[in-house]
């Protein structure tokens, strides 16, 4: 049985939750309270993640952090949604890269601050933030204009972690990808296709938190 240190409101936590899913396979959530501090302690970073960081992956006694890792090492052991070639794998890496550097990153500081932080975000940080968002999204917007998904016709690992962020509700991030993205929009709904998706406040264990701002 695969275990999943995780909390709700992680869409990196969710990518690989998804994963997990869609190659239809047991696992187990394991509840971190991100929110109250408790990856900063030193205990639980010296017993699970010295990055102190989710989601935390486990396989028997085989222990995996970061998400892209995480499902790099699905996709090969249950051969799905690697991609097809070298070529292909290739690609799935470089937007997967593209995500953790740009596509979710940004995005991620933006929907924390405005959501879920109680004191007011700084406003030229945020505006910051947003430039650089509105900037990769374009990027993938255009991309997605003449395919079905991040790689080609068919979904890959590169699919489940840039759409890991894009399924909170919109109220959490304040955009409205139908009419900003709206390409994007439509990959998200061939990505909510895929055998095994559900809502991540649905599947991973904490409480939702109704936005600050």
């Amino acid at each position: 049985m695969y275990r999943l240190h995780c909390f709700c409101q992680s869409g990196n936590s969710f990518k690989v939750a998804m994963m997990l899913n869609a190659v239809g396979v047991p696992w187990t959530p394991v509840f971190v309270d991100f929110m109250n501090g408790v990856t900063r302690e030193p205990n639980w970073r010296q017993a699970i993640n010295e990055m102190g960081e989710v989601p935390v992956f486990e396989d028997g006694a085989l222990r995996l952090t970061q998400s892209g890792l995480i499902l790099h090492y699905l996709a090969e052991k249950h051969q799905q949604f690697a991609g097809h070639g070298q070529d292909e794998k290739r690609e799935v890496w470089r937007w997967i890269l593209f995500d953790n550097h740009k596509f979710s990153s940004y995005f991620v500081s933006y929907r924390f601050l405005k959501s879920f932080v109680a004191r007011p975000p700084d406003p030229a940080v945020m505006a910051w933030l947003k430039g650089r968002i509105d900037a990769a999204f374009a990027i993938a917007d255009r991309h997605l204009a003449t395919r079905s998904f991040v790689v080609g016709e068919h979904p890959t690992i590169a699919d489940m972690s840039m759409a890991g962020y894009l399924f909170y509700p919109p109220e959490e991030s304040g955009y409205e990808l139908q009419s900003s993205h709206p390409n994007i929009a439509r990959w998200l709904e061939r990505v909510r296709a895929i055998p095994g998706w559900a809502h991540p406040y649905d599947i991973l264990p904490g409480t939702r938190i109704q936005p600050f701002h």
